[in-house]
């Protein structure tokens, strides 16, 4: 059974930190895109950051560019998204997502699998 769970979210303070976790099973966790989305109540979900477990390479909205920092290692089969310099405006349910193809292609692509989404809140 494939799965992504998503978890780190919570409330904290504009200017706080937070870090995000995407533990991933059921498929090859290698090969795939992982892709952090957000969606924030009454706007689209937007595509915040992405690694290509296969070579390396990752990408940001701009919005986010030198204040979140996406990571994959340390325990097994997980991503992981540190955010920094928190705003207001980053509120929003985090998602995880895999795609078989790479970060330049997943928004034409789609994604493949979807987790449930995880809760950050950012208070002024």
């Amino acid at each position: 059974e494939v799965q992504l769970v998503e978890s780190g979210g919570g409330l904290v303070q504009a200017g706080g930190s937070l870090k995000l976790s995407c533990a991933a099973s059921g498929f090859t966790f290698d090969d795939y895109t992982i892709v952090w989305f957000r969606q924030a109540p009454g706007k689209e979900r937007e595509g915040v950051s992405c690694i290509n477990n296969s070579d390396g390479s990752s990408s940001y909205a701009d919005s986010v560019k030198g204040r979140f920092t996406i990571s994959s290692g340390n325990a097994k089969n997980t991503v992981y998204l540190q955010m920094n310099r928190l705003q207001p405006e980053d509120t929003a349910v985090y998602f995880c997502a895999a795609a078989v193809v790479g970060c330049t292609y997943y928004q034409d692509y789609g994604m493949d699998y979807w987790g449930k989404g995880t809760l950050v809140t950012v208070s002024s």
